[in-house]
């Protein structure tokens, strides 16, 4: 336990040191969550124009705020900046000097970095053996193409996902949301946590090995399964559902809304809202009936919910306990009153003054549950404070550093 404040938040990663060399969105994330339960999480950046998403959209008129662009700002609340050249010899010293006072690593380079820059596990163990060291690559550290470059929409391909996602075959469709990406950056998180764990038995760290790859084919889950049983090849078949029906999006007046009747039981329910005589019959009871008549039944439901809008519709479906909802935009997302009780929706303050609205931290515990968000840090806005206090560095040793362009301190 290594923390200069130690216990001072109730939060169940308290007391835990993680040295973040993350950059761009995979690593950040999982490094941001770490930081979000309580991790005292050091951001190691290079000297002169810090983590590459500094720079990214930082003077984008919509996108940014006093100078920190949305990548940023979102990702790197709850840490704290110090700069380290970690290809200068000296530098590599104040780094393993870290390493000693650390618990974790977490980095998201290119497959090869960390060992080229004598930061991989097997070279860190040897400065602190029970350190925890974590990346997140593309394709993993190890088989016939893992030195292959790799952004989110590079895994969600090679992955599956986007020939099951959108309305036919020859029109593939990412994720809306970069699941790539968050996907290596939350399985980190598990990973790292369970090495920690480990550790409490061991008295030893080891290496934490997360693909972006691997965790695609992970939350394929039955679909994979699904198809080594049949070796039937899924495709897209937009937002409907290869088992339940009704189960799409539909238009309304205004809105589109979701109808989701997962099992026979709702159908009896959903003949009180649509009275069309032709969905009266008794045959549609069961689902494998509603699957072969889907195009006419989808067309009569959508004749009548084109009607009115969206939320006389909702009004009636959840009276009979079906469920439903809008098709949120994000504004209506983010301001949805389930969402703002859960505390999912925070300001986080600029160091500069202001702050800007931003997702919360979904992980809710009964004990440990202190919600609490700091600035994201200025360029080596805590390299004095850790170099002092931290490393115990005299004033003679950080200016020697300073002057041999080891570090940076802003």
């Amino acid at each position: 336990m290594y923390n200069l404040t130690m216990n001072k938040n109730n939060k169940p990663l308290d007391g835990i040191r993680v040295i973040d060399l993350t950059h761009m969105l995979s690593g950040p994330y999982g490094s941001m969550i770490l930081a979000d339960l309580g991790c005292e999480t050091i951001k190691v950046e290079p000297i002169a124009k810090g983590e590459g998403t500094r720079r990214l959209l930082e003077n984008d008129p919509d996108y940014s705020f006093q100078g920190t662009g949305a990548y940023f700002y979102t990702l790197n609340r709850n840490k704290k900046s110090v700069c380290i050249d970690l290809k200068n010899h000296k530098g590599l010293e104040v780094f393993y000097d870290l390493v000693k006072v650390s618990d974790v690593v977490i980095s998201n380079f290119s497959a090869g970095v960390t060992k080229k820059l004598n930061i991989d596990y097997a070279s860190l163990e040897q400065v602190n053996p029970r350190i925890i060291t974590c990346t997140v690559s593309g394709f993993g550290e190890d088989g016939p193409d893992f030195q292959r470059p790799a952004f989110d929409q590079i895994a969600q391909a090679l992955g599956g996902g986007m020939s099951i996602t959108g309305k036919n075959k020859e029109e593939p469709v990412r994720a809306g949301i970069p699941i790539g990406d968050l996907g290596g950056g939350m399985f980190a998180v598990m990973g790292i946590q369970a090495a920690l764990i480990a550790r409490e038995n061991t008295n030893k760290g080891q290496h934490v090995d997360i693909s972006m790859l691997d965790c695609q084919i992970s939350m394929l889950n039955y679909m994979a399964t699904m198809h080594t049983m049949s070796g039937k090849v899924p495709e897209p078949i937009g937002n409907s559902h290869f088992v339940h029906m009704p189960y799409n999006t539909f238009a309304t007046a205004d809105y589109p809304i979701v109808i989701a009747a997962v099992g026979d039981q709702f159908w009896p329910r959903l003949l009180k809202i649509f009275t069309n005589e032709d969905l009266q019959d008794t045959k549609y009871e069961k689902a494998p009936a509603r699957q072969a008549e889907k195009a006419k039944i989808e067309s009569i439901m959508q004749k009548e919910l084109s009607q009115h809008n969206s939320d006389h519709w909702l009004e009636r479906l959840r009276k009979e306990k079906i469920p439903c909802a809008r098709v949120n935009n994000l504004e209506q997302a983010l301001n949805d009153k389930q969402i703002i009780y859960r505390n999912m929706m925070v300001n986080v303050d600029h160091p500069n003054g202001g702050s800007v609205r931003v997702p919360g931290n979904p992980i809710k515990l009964s004990l440990n549950n202190e919600d609490s968000f700091s600035s994201p840090p200025l360029l080596g806005e805590h390299s004095k404070e850790i170099f002092e206090k931290l490393l115990n560095y005299d004033e003679k040793k950080i200016n020697m550093l300073l002057d041999n362009g080891a570090i940076g301190i802003n």
